[in-house]
């Protein structure tokens, strides 16, 4: 358990907290960021689309994230049955 801004104890850290934060504000922010509306022209794809690389790299990061949670996860366990 954590200590929150209030003082009083919080089950969530306060890492996840602060990043669950960011993502909202890039939530928010990524309306500003898009492109013009599609103008009708159609134009031969020569190369991914950003939002294909964003996709993939997104996906690659959820991996790694899962991954680190699942061994984590695992190693304590491992420590636990060691302990008993």
């Amino acid at each position: 358990m954590t200590e929150n801004d209030g003082g009083e104890r919080s089950l969530t850290p306060a890492w996840y907290v602060r990043s669950m934060r960011f993502a909202l504000a890039l939530l928010l922010a990524s309306p500003a960021l898009a492109d013009a509306p599609h103008s009708g022209v159609v134009h031969p794809r020569t190369a991914p689309e950003l939002s294909d690389l964003a996709l993939a790299a997104m996906a690659a990061a959820g991996i790694f994230v899962v991954r680190k949670a699942m061994r984590a996860r695992f190693a304590r366990k491992r420590a636990e049955a060691a302990k008993k």
